[in-house]
């Protein structure tokens, strides 16, 4: 029964983050929304510029929120959750540029 009631409470202790593990991605969160509205909103960049603060940002919004939110480094089962994650990225991945390539090379025939 301790036994059990030791796994439960380790098992409490890997599926939630601290307070201020989750303070810290809410205001990272924040920073990174900030970031590309504060750019396209005063037009400090345009173009190629600002889709690539665009896009870095959404990267690493999409990081945080694994990393703070979703508690990919804190696990110590096997990692399926991350392999399923990694499988959606690449269908996703998949999907997205065959849709681009596909709209590119519309008009050729």
């Amino acid at each position: 029964m301790a036994q059990h009631t030791a796994s439960h409470g380790e098992h409490e202790h890997e599926s939630h983050g601290s307070l201020k593990s989750y303070v810290i991605g809410f205001v990272l969160s924040l920073i990174l929304t900030a970031i590309p509205l504060a750019v396209v909103l005063n037009d400090w960049m345009q173009g190629t510029g600002a889709r690539a603060v665009l896009l870095i940002c959404a990267v690493l919004q999409f990081v945080v929120q694994l990393v703070f939110f979703m508690h990919l480094r804190e696990e110590k089962k096997p990692r399926y959750n991350l392999l399923a994650l990694i499988l959606g990225i690449i269908i996703l991945i998949t999907i997205v540029g065959g849709s681009i390539w596909i709209m590119t090379y519309n008009n050729v025939g």
